[in-house]
């Protein structure tokens, strides 16, 4: 708590203007670069911490940090490579894809007549409604490679700046005048809430994706039914499922057309079962995040609500982090929950 004039004076400043630049992230859609930055400065926070107990020397200590960026960095770009290159494989997300266009193609073989008579029946009508929907939204495709390309350079900016952070968090505190070392406050308490709330989504995902194997690899086969591509719709799961709500949305998606491929009635089966992993998962994410945060279940999930409502999708990406860090600044000012108050 702000003890004295020029520190009230400060802690408000530094208030505002953390609040100006996280709605600022939303309203002008820096939200990726926001967490892309924020990924890459708690890695290499958390790794710096452990190298810097067994090194003295400052001088030492700046160097073994940009080290650590490095590897951090290195680390992140070969991962990402390495999801690409695997995804685009035959057996990966290339071959998916070639999979469910032609299921669709050839939906009519085990969908319902009510159905199949209003698909194409040949690929060349496939191939045709696809041409002539590309050519009336040719616009819209622009802007979609256009915002994909400016989604990257946010992200890669993101990135660099979270590691130029990161290593101007080790010089020296005794440099910083009072409004800085507010704003290095704020920073840190906002970082250790994206870092509870990465952690805990990064839980979720994990549930949903054992939850999922489950039904792919156990309950299916079990009935003599086996689906392609479980591992590669799995990594899917799992990459998506870090996205609150409409990550879970999207492999859905994928595995209800993959299900065609043996039948209509498993492809049934398989959204039956996936909108109650979506529910369970909506409202795990909730609590899960909601414990990390000391947060009740509604807590969480009128901020998405709200949060969506006001930003869309990004709002809701973003909602438990804000609200995470919001409970964090009103916890530190006793605000909440009174210092003082003895548990019963």
């Amino acid at each position: 708590m702000p003890t004295t004039p020029l520190d009230r004076q400060c802690d408000f400043a530094t208030l505002a203007i953390a609040a100006l630049l996280l709605i600022a992230t939303l309203v002008f859609h820096l939200v990726a670069a926001l967490f892309a930055g924020m990924i890459t400065f708690v890695l290499i926070r958390g790794l710096s911490a452990l190298l810097v107990r067994h090194i003295a020397a400052r001088r030492v200590q700046l160097v073994a940090v940009g080290l650590i960026a490095a590897v951090v960095v290195g680390g992140l770009a070969l991962l990402v490579l390495a999801g690409i290159s695997s995804l685009k494989s035959s057996a990966g997300l290339s071959g998916l894809l070639g999979k469910m266009a032609a299921i669709v193609a050839d939906a009519s073989r085990s969908l319902p007549d009510w159905i199949a008579d209003s698909l194409p029946t040949e690929a060349d009508d496939l191939r045709a409604i696809m041409v002539k929907w590309l050519v009336e939204h040719s616009t819209e495709m622009q802007m979609i490679g256009k915002e994909a390309g400016l989604l990257l350079a946010h992200v890669l900016v993101g990135t660099i700046l979270g590691v130029l952070v990161a290593l101007n968090q080790s010089g020296p505190l005794n440099a910083l005048g009072p409004l800085a070392l507010h704003l290095r406050t704020r920073m840190l308490r906002f970082g250790d809430a994206f870092q509870k709330v990465v952690f805990a989504q990064c839980r979720i995902s994990a549930i949903n994706t054992a939850l999922t194997a489950v039904y792919l690899l156990i309950a299916l086969p079990v009935l003599g039914i086996h689906l392609p591509f479980t591992k590669t719709i799995l990594l899917l799961t799992f990459l998506l499922g870090l996205l609150p709500a409409i990550g879970n949305l999207l492999s859905n998606t994928v595995i209800v057309i993959v299900s065609l491929s043996h039948s209509y009635q498993v492809a049934v089966a398989s959204l039956v079962f996936l909108v109650v992993v979506h529910k369970l998962e909506y409202f795990l994410n909730a609590r899960i995040v909601g414990t990390q945060i000391r947060a009740h279940v509604w807590e969480v999930l009128l901020a998405m609500l709200l949060f969506e409502t006001l930003f869309g999708l990004a709002g809701v990406v973003a909602a438990p982090v804000f609200y995470a860090y919001m409970k964090t600044e009103l916890d530190a000012r006793g605000l909440l929950i009174r210092k003082d108050a003895v548990a019963t």
